[in-house]
């Protein structure tokens, strides 16, 4: 295959000079596709500048961008104002996820469109054929790839076609604010707000009395009920306690063996914990630090507590302390004590967040 110098034209063809004033933008186009081995066989503009079918056209396009904006604004009305904190009932909480999901899916379709519709309708057909060169770059060839970058620029029409340009910047505009609102959601709404975050059904009532630990019919429990290596799941005695109302505070109660619970212990007061536990007995979360599923499969002979979802382990007598997994936190212990009447009762609310609280980490 043969090889041409930098301004050596195919098959003998003078160079034009693309300096030359009386040249048209595509004429230098032309000329540097050219030179760079590049035959354009076929150029055709789909519609003529300042036809019917160009300015319908122009209005579809403009039209998904539009649709764009719009989709993409309520997508941010929706993610900020709407009332997306879940109430019991059926409340306005249960439309939050569906319409984000519908009004940015709407978004994306609208822009896809929209652009499909510039490329393929407005913009000219061309067939170009290439063959390989080798050569460098000169100032004649910088100034053609600045007019064929201009020439591009021209051929989309945004000067030509102002509501192009306009509806492109409203559309992508809020789209571009969707992507970031995630990144700066949490600034707008104080997640702490009323302590939701730190506060489970075991919280004291008012007037300071405690929360009894139950069954999940609502029997109290008893140190009694509960062998040596035993455990059960409780939940505070309160109305609704073992509802999807407080999804959050589902308990395991553990009777550990005299040599576990006192290794338990060592490790409670280590930590300042030390009034934790009552006799062998320790109470801890059964949500995962590390994405909220039940952690509910304990071992007796080992004192670890296993998350079916993702594997994760936690130690019971080393303050819960994950030791295999993804969860990187401990699980929170609930203290707990016996009331007069002989039942468990717990000492005071976890005192630490109870699953995964990645909004907690710095």
């Amino acid at each position: 295959m043969s090889t041409h110098t930098e301004h050596q034209a195919p098959q003998g063809r003078e160079p034009l000079d693309v300096n030359d004033p009386k040249l048209t933008r595509f004429d230098i186009v032309r000329e540097g596709a050219r030179r760079d081995d590049i035959e354009i066989v076929h150029y055709e503009p789909q519609v003529l500048p300042g036809t019917k079918a160009e300015r319908r056209l122009t209005r579809v396009v403009a039209g998904f961008f539009l649709i764009t904006g719009l989709a993409a604004t309520a997508f941010l009305a929706i993610y900020i104002w709407w009332p997306w904190k879940y109430e019991a009932g059926r409340g306005g909480d249960k439309f939050y996820t569906p319409l984000l999901g519908f009004t940015l899916g709407v978004a994306l379709l609208a822009v896809g469109f929209g652009i499909l519709t510039w490329g393929k309708k407005l913009l000219p057909k061309e067939v170009s054929i290439q063959d390989r060169h080798e050569g460098q770059v000169d100032s004649e060839g910088r100034t053609i790839t600045g007019q064929t970058m201009l020439y591009m620029a021209d051929e989309l029409g945004v000067k030509r076609r102002p509501l192009l340009g306009i509806s492109l910047l409203a559309g992508l505009a809020p789209v571009a604010a969707v992507a970031a609102a995630p990144l700066v959601g949490g600034l707008i709404s104080q997640p702490h707000k009323n302590n939701q975050m730190f506060t489970t059904g075991f919280a004291p009532a008012e007037g300071g009395e405690l929360i009894r630990l139950v069954r999940e019919d609502g029997r109290p429990v008893r140190p009694a009920d509960i062998s040596a290596g035993g455990q059960l799941t409780v939940f505070p005695g309160i109305d609704h306690g073992v509802s999807n109302k407080h999804a959050d505070s589902p308990t395991l109660l553990i009777h550990l063996r005299d040599s576990d619970a006192q290794e338990s212990r060592r490790a409670n007061e280590s930590i300042g914990h030390g009034d934790y536990m009552w006799g062998n007995y320790a109470a801890f979360s059964k949500i995962c630090t590390h994405a909220g599923c039940p952690a509910s499969l304990y071992e007796q002979q080992t004192n670890r507590l296993l998350c079916p979802c993702h594997q994760s382990q936690f130690l019971i007598t080393n303050n819960a302390k994950p030791v295999f997994g993804p969860a990187s936190r401990r699980l929170p212990q609930l203290p707990i004590e016996v009331d007069s009447e002989g039942f468990f009762v717990a000492k005071s609310d976890y005192t630490e967040t109870v699953g995964p609280d990645f909004w907690e980490r710095p």
